[in-house]
């Protein structure tokens, strides 16, 4: 008998860990938590992985704005890197693909911290 893993997904069967949403067109977000989840107080850190397709990279940084501004996770206690993320995608050097890991350590210098 061949094997038939996900049987239950059309071909080629492919797996597809998470759970998966699309908020928006050519944007995928792998997520145990679902609308109304409460988050516990120890929780893992990773709450949502979001990732983003566009021909180009104007396009790809602009859907990822999109789908970072239409995300909501929200309680007391539950801190998220959205505000972190839209720096790096604001960042000259992100948007000109010039970054490298760098940029995280330069971004959390105290003169570049806001809040």
């Amino acid at each position: 008998m061949p094997k038939t893993p996900n049987a239950g997904s059309p071909p080629p069967r492919a797996p597809s860990p998470g759970v998966s949403s699309l908020p928006a067109l050519f944007v995928r977000v792998d997520t145990h938590i679902a609308p109304g989840y409460a988050v516990p107080p120890h929780y893992d850190s990773l709450l949502a992985k979001v990732i983003v397709w566009g021909p180009d990279r104007p396009t790809a940084i602009a859907r990822m704005r999109r789908a970072l501004a239409e995300t909501t996770i929200a309680g007391p206690g539950v801190a998220t890197t959205t505000d972190f993320l839209h720096d790096i995608l604001d960042h000259p050097r992100f948007r000109a693909a010039t970054h490298d890991t760098a940029l995280i350590g330069d971004l959390n210098t105290p003169a570049a911290v806001t809040s």
